[in-house]
């Protein structure tokens, strides 16, 4: 295992390690990185992959493209738990607000709401600054597979074992029919988000479960979901970073690392509390933050051109804006 290199610092310096730095969503010219983040529920890569996302949104002419699979209900579906709010809107918000925490070098910008539609399915996304957030909202599958029942025992697991013939969105917008049809919207995410970037990386749970044992099973499908998007791409990057299993290996980051990583994820907490429901803040930070460990498989060559095919060939018309709805809070 590598460990990950050394980035700007804690909370309060945040600020002052970025302001320097050209942090732009919209800055005229095509991005030379566009890094995907594929997280199963809404505090995966604050947990895990991080502070490689830190470094993504801070630095330099880069695209960070944070995918949350499923709603991290917990098997509430769209219910509140006896809360204001329904508990997977409360963990968006967490999600959102820690990717505005990191993309604001300097002063709040304005983002944008909507619904696309990708391979016939609608998915609701967010731009803000050089961040984009997907939330597919299928159901929280459960660490076993098996679902639950108040979302009909629904899971990823299922979908790709071919067990459940569909996979419906909690929220009622869409309905996945079978496996291939889940890749192919995660594909066409992929290439709507990359475009041009020369440089492409994806980042999701290491598959491998010698090397990552025990980890959720949603963890382990949503990997294999983009990765199954992304194998005919040879020019990807891939990073397969150990979730749950971390929590028995030391820390290996150093202080500032330890304290933005944490920062980021104290927002996190802060913004799924904003909406009236607890965290698992305290276990948390102690189980994974200050650690980071993954391995790497170089890309074959730059993606150049690699965009244009999905705007002009067999993909033209797997996505379409929409507008947002009122289903957000």
């Amino acid at each position: 295992m590598r460990r990950i290199g050394a980035i700007a610092g804690a909370c309060v310096l945040v600020a002052a390690l970025t302001s320097g730095q050209a942090v732009r969503a919209d800055n005229g010219r095509p991005f030379d990185k566009v890094s995907f983040f594929f997280a199963a529920h809404e505090d995966d890569w604050q947990l895990f992959m991080n502070p490689t996302a830190f470094m993504d949104v801070t630095g330099g002419n880069s695209k960070a493209v944070f995918v949350h699979v499923t709603a991290g209900d917990a098997g509430l579906g769209v219910g509140r738990g006896g809360r204001k709010f329904p508990y997977y809107l409360a963990r968006e918000n967490g999600a959102e607000a820690a990717i505005r925490f990191m993309a604001d070098s300097d002063q709040p910008s304005e983002k944008t709401t909507s619904h696309m539609t990708f391979n016939g399915h609608p998915v609701y996304r967010i731009a803000y600054r050089n961040t984009v957030s997907y939330f597919l909202r299928v159901p929280d599958g459960n660490p076993s597979g098996s679902g639950y029942p108040a979302t009909g025992f629904q899971s990823l697991k299922l979908l790709a074992t071919a067990r459940n013939d569909t996979l419906a969105a909690i929220d009622g917008s869409t309905v996945y029919r079978g496996w291939p049809d889940f890749v192919a919207s995660i594909r066409a995410i992929v290439d709507f988000e990359r475009r041009d970037a020369p440089f492409v990386q994806i980042n999701v749970a290491e598959p491998d479960q010698a090397i990552n044992p025990g980890d959720h099973s949603d963890h382990l499908m949503t990997a294999r979901a983009a990765l199954d998007a992304t194998k005919a791409l040879s020019c990807v990057r891939k990073v397969y970073y150990i979730d749950y299993a971390s929590a028995e290996l030391p820390e290996n980051l150093d202080v500032r690392e330890r304290d933005v990583t944490s920062a980021v994820f104290a927002v996190t907490a802060a913004g799924i509390r904003a909406l009236d429901h607890g965290n698992h803040w305290r276990r948390y930070d102690q189980n994974y933050v200050g650690k980071s460990y993954f391995r790497a498989d170089e890309g074959n060559g730059p993606c150049v051109g690699a965009g244009r095919e999905a705007m002009q060939g067999g993909q033209a018309m797997a996505y379409r804006r929409v507008d947002a709805g009122p289903t957000e809070p």
